[in-house]
């Protein structure tokens, strides 16, 4: 099994992976090319990515049962005691979310102010 995700590729790359694998989802392809062809369609994306990512999962004869390539993610996978792991950078901020607001709500002032 073979997974290749795309994100912001040029079409004709998504036309061209279509020839071997199937389009679940706009940018997500799925198959089971054998290895010489799965390692040509890695190299042609690679290839023609251009400012894109690109994300490569496939199964495989090990701890976890697959194993993934990157191109150009800032998130790079890393060999920890057999069992492959994804490293965050550390300059990535975080997310967070806004603080909520002070005060009564509409609602609450609705309820307690009109109608009784």
């Amino acid at each position: 099994m073979t997974i290749i995700i795309l994100t912001n590729c040029p079409a004709g790359l998504r036309g061209y992976l279509t020839r071997w694998l199937m389009e679940i989802s706009p940018g997500v392809f799925i198959g089971g090319p054998s290895t010489r062809i799965r390692q040509a369609l890695w190299d042609e994306v690679c290839k023609y990515a251009n400012t894109g990512r690109a994300l490569l999962a496939y199964t495989t004869n090990n701890e976890q049962g697959f194993t993934f390539e990157t191109h150009d993610h800032k998130w790079e996978p890393i060999d920890h005691e057999g069992i492959t792991l994804i490293r965050r950078p550390k300059d990535q901020p975080t997310v967070t979310a806004a603080p909520p607001t002070t005060g009564w709500s509409k609602a609450s002032k609705r309820r307690r102010y009109g109608n009784r």
